[in-house]
């Protein structure tokens, strides 16, 4: 029985407990989390557990690759057999740059040798060549090293090749310029452009030698004619090419030319040269 002042506390009312399905969403994402994690010790554990027995296992970069799996689990969300078939995609197309680059480099090797010093790409090349062994970040970091000394390589002995062929043409135009290299350049400029022959080209000989001795860089002191056809004024040499001062064959060229219009063959301005000194 209860005394009128005893007091018999009220029943506590337990509110009911609601999850909306975010929040069930979240639960499961925890859960989930969870369980990756476990699994990943669990393949850490027997990594170390496989390495210990004495087989043949690299142990290090079974764990680099325990790690870089984890990475991918929790940047796609994958899982189980469609977590391992992406990183299989991944490798592939990691291992095939790999081996497309080495295959450009092994080329380029071949292109500039004995043309420019190639050390560092070789080097490349050789730490590049172990791709199938090497963690994917390292493959990927080499690939794109050894892309760029390939472009380094490939401009350099592009440089080479201009720079000879640069000193090739100055060594052409030099020969080009003395008398015989000039004599040459008229007797095969005469033949292929007029058709006009030896005995052409002897009356050219004579004309050009009593003009200038055939020195592209001769001077009339009180006319101002110039080069090896004695130009009057000199600057006309210049519809035969920019270069009329420093090379006989755009000298020649025009005066093949003037010949040509004004006495129709060498011979006839070497005969007019003759009567009335000039030509």
């Amino acid at each position: 029985m209860q005394t009128s002042d005893s007091i018999t506390p009220a029943p506590t009312e337990t509110a009911p407990f609601r999850t909306d399905a975010a929040t069930r969403r979240a639960a499961r994402r925890d859960r989930t989390g969870r369980r990756r994690r476990l699994l990943l010790a669990g393949a850490l554990v027997a990594v170390g557990a496989v390495a210990g027995t004495g087989l043949t296992v690299n142990s290090s970069l079974a764990a680099q690759r325990v790690a870089e799996t984890a990475a991918l689990s929790e940047s796609t969300g994958l899982a189980g057999e469609q977590l391992g078939a992406y990183a299989g995609i991944a490798q592939a197309k990691v291992h095939a740059a790999a081996a497309d680059t080495l295959t450009v480099a092994e080329d380029t090797l071949s292109d500039v040798a004995g043309k420019i010093d190639a050390d560092t790409l070789a080097s490349s090349v050789a730490t590049l060549g172990d791709y199938e062994t090497l963690p994917l970040d390292e493959v990927r970091e080499l690939t794109t090293s050894t892309r760029a000394e390939i472009r380094k390589a490939a401009d350099a002995a592009a440089a080479h090749d201009r720079a000879v062929a640069e000193r090739e043409a100055a060594e052409a135009l030099a020969r080009a310029n003395t008398p015989e290299g000039a004599k040459q350049t008229a007797r095969a400029m005469a033949a292929s452009q007029y058709g006009w022959g030896e005995s052409e080209f002897q009356c050219l000989v004579q004309l050009w030698t009593k003009e200038s001795g055939w020195n592209y860089q001769a001077v009339n002191s009180s006319s101002g004619a110039y080069g090896i056809v004695q130009a009057w004024p000199a600057e006309k040499l210049a519809t035969a090419g920019a270069d009329w001062r420093t090379n006989a064959a755009t000298q020649i060229k025009w005066g093949l030319d003037y010949i040509a219009r004004g006495y129709g063959s060498p011979c006839a301005a070497w005969g007019h040269s003759q009567s009335l000194n000039w030509y």
